[in-house]
């Protein structure tokens, strides 16, 4: 099975990536910043939702590694 490549959301400052086969759905994201992740929503990402450094504490709390990010024009 090939790896697919990362989806990507942008607010302007960060790039939010998202690797749907590496997520196992703890819903982590969804409960820490739903002004942002919400599934029920397409797209899903709002990157628009919440300041960067709040975005980036939350990515950084996935237990799978399915998000992250990088900080654009870097």
């Amino acid at each position: 099975m090939s790896e697919s490549t990362p989806k990507e959301y942008t607010n302007g400052e960060v790039v939010i990536t998202w690797e749907s086969e590496k997520c196992i759905h703890s819903g982590n994201c969804v409960r820490g910043l739903p002004t942002v992740f919400s599934p029920k929503k397409r797209p899903w990402i709002n990157p628009e939702g919440a300041e960067t450094d709040q975005i980036i504490a939350q990515i950084k709390k996935c237990p799978s590694g399915a998000l992250g990010y990088y900080h654009k024009g870097k």
